[in-house]
């Protein structure tokens, strides 16, 4: 093997100009793949990061009260029962938030909207405090100034709201103005509260839209409803990969504990009133997701943003398999008489395949190590940048002010080794034709 990997190298220095063509050309394809993953995985992260804050724990136990059967009511009683049980039966629990929700309408002085105010007690929120940033007034109004808008503090008080800096705009308010949120109660009344904007935070993208905080006493006040009636127990977990098994789980206790759970339908809840009024049942009814379930109308973002970087390196991964075929297929046709001379001193045919493809897949690992060390010393260097995104639209599907990628190791390893794979296997071809020459046929060819 040391053999054929030293005739490999040899070739791969003699026909340098060849070698740099294809290995300058393979480490381009790779650098882009590399760049497109990183900005996919920190979007991936950056939506677990807003929907883990903004709407989700990593498993949700909410669910509906029906009245009547028409009725599809975002809340359940006896919540601090519901909150022992999550507790004392999840494995490897970190903590658990209550939080309230509603599905209400926001009303201005000039303008009005739709959003979903999420009911907290904001002494009980530990991520809250440190992923919510506030913006300044510079951050949604021109010629604004760069004082913090606001506090989180001020969400302990009641009739207090907080909004993103987007929301604000629309409405035109700024720290300070009153607010109007309505909403239809569980006995099909419509009920108001007066509110106050307490503080004013950055936009999250597409999920800060809507989404808005104020007190948890003041979705009791909204809805009329007791302190041991809320909207979901919210349960973060030390490991998040285990969402799914966790929220399993916890849906074989609540059986057993004689609550009537929904079946499983993975979208976030506002996008389930139809579907629960449109039901035969009264009464309530448990409804467990996990945190991709809230988010999987945003799960077309990094799907988009996936299936443009793979296309766009599938092209180009072709153009070069069909270089890495033809330089391949000159090589053997180039050193026909040399395959001839070894095969006729007693070189086996496995040998000289295995010599052309050692060449091709040393080309492919120098090139692909290349490309996405490269790629990946880019795409730190932008992620350190630290570059503000101008563009409206596009902040909002990267749900960030600047640009952000993230490089984990495995992808970059998994990257070279698929790379270096398909490399070996343009090549398998001519390689087994060479494999294939006659020792006279191969040295009479040559002459």
């Amino acid at each position: 093997m040391v053999t054929i990997l030293s005739i490999a190298l040899r070739n791969m220095i003699q026909a340098k100009r060849r070698t740099l063509l294809l290995v300058s050309a393979l480490a381009l394809v790779t650098l882009v793949l590399i760049i497109g993953l990183a900005l996919s995985q920190a979007l991936s992260e950056t939506m677990i990061r807003s929907a883990t804050v903004l709407a989700s724990g990593h498993v949700n136990v909410a669910g509906f009260h029906k009245n009547k059967p028409t009725d599809a009511w975002p809340m359940i009683s006896g919540i601090g029962e519901i909150r022992r049980i999550a507790e004392e039966n999840t494995p490897e629990l970190d903590h658990v938030v209550v939080r309230g929700r509603a599905w209400a309408k926001i009303v201005s002085a000039r303008h009005s909207m739709f959003v979903s105010p999420s009911g907290i007690d904001i002494d009980k929120e530990p991520r809250l405090p440190e992923v919510m940033q506030l913006a300044k007034q510079s951050d949604y109004k021109e010629g604004g100034s760069d004082q913090v808008l606001g506090s989180l503090e001020r969400l302990k008080k009641p009739r207090t709201v907080l909004l993103f800096a987007a929301q604000a705009k629309r409405l035109e308010v700024e720290i300070g103005d009153p607010l109007t949120i309505t909403a239809s109660t569980g006995s099909g009344r419509t009920n108001a509260i007066d509110v106050t904007v307490a503080a004013i935070a950055k936009d999250f993208g597409y999920m800060s839209n809507w989404n808005v905080f104020i007190n948890q006493q003041n979705v009791h006040e909204l809805y009329q409803t007791v302190e041991d009636t809320s909207s979901v127990v919210m349960i973060y977990l030390k490991n998040p990969a285990k969402s799914e098994a966790v929220m399993s789980h916890l849906r074989t206790v609540y059986e057993k504990h004689g609550y009537q759970l929904m079946e499983h339908r993975p979208d976030p809840f506002f996008f389930k009133f139809d579907m629960v009024a449109g039901e035969d049942w009264t009464g309530q009814k448990l409804d467990l997701t996990v945190w991709s379930d809230e988010i999987s109308y945003l799960s077309w973002v990094t799907a988009a943003l996936d299936s443009v970087s793979l296309s766009l390196v599938g092209i180009m991964m072709v153009i070069i398999a069909v270089g890495i075929m033809n330089a391949m297929w000159i090589s053997v046709r180039e050193r026909t008489r040399e395959i001839g001379m070894m095969r006729a001193v007693g070189m086996t045919r496995f040998r000289v395949l295995s010599m052309f493809l050692s060449e091709a897949l040393l080309i492919g690992l120098l090139a692909t190590s290349l490309g996405a060390v490269l790629g990946a010393i880019v795409a730190v260097v932008l992620n350190g940048a630290g570059i503000e995104i101008g563009n409206e639209a596009v902040k909002a599907v990267l749900m960030s002010d600047v640009l952000q990628l993230s490089v984990r190791p495995m992808q970059v390893v998994t990257v070279i080794l698929i790379f270096t794979f398909l490399t070996g296997l343009a090549a398998l071809g001519p390689a087994l034709r060479a494999s294939k020459l006659q020792p006279i046929m191969a040295i009479g060819h040559a002459d």
